[in-house]
């Protein structure tokens, strides 16, 4: 933590240990060693380690990144995320927000990033019953927390 921010993160996964950086879209990263914990992440990084001789080799490189971070953090930088409207709805999750006006509504009341991880989510079936299957799901769902 840095000024209330969280800045980095140490985790220890099965395989490998972790540091997560949380605005890292944002660093230099001049030695290329940051990676994307996943394809549809905006703004963290994060740097695997299977050993401690990796750490160690890299100590001069990691406190540089840590540096870098908390300026980041100081001078208030921000990343710049893709609005839910910039992400293409699928065919079928649209159709059902047009005819159901209470889970359009839900929807519209998800914080961004839940209405991001939500069409995603519907964006990633390759089939249309496996579609559709989650969508009765949500819609469901909604109508329960409704309720």
């Amino acid at each position: 933590m840095f000024q209330k921010k969280t800045i980095v993160v140490i985790g220890g996964l099965k395989e490998c240990c972790v540091l997560r950086f949380f605005k890292d879209a944002l660093l230099n990263d001049a030695n290329g060693i940051l990676i994307k914990p996943g394809e549809n992440t905006q703004a963290a990084r994060l740097i695997r380690f299977t050993n401690v001789r990796d750490i160690v080799e890299m100590e001069t490189i990691l406190k540089a990144n840590i540096y870098e971070a908390i300026e980041v953090g100081k001078a208030g930088l921000k990343v710049n995320f893709k609005k839910s409207a910039e992400l293409i709805f699928p065919e079928e999750f649209q159709n059902k927000l047009d005819e159901i006006p209470a889970l359009k509504t839900a929807f519209d009341a998800l914080n961004p990033g839940r209405q991001r991880a939500c069409i995603l989510y519907f964006s990633a079936p390759k089939q249309s019953k496996t579609e559709s299957q989650g969508l009765k799901n949500v819609c469901s769902k909604f109508s329960k927390e409704r309720d």
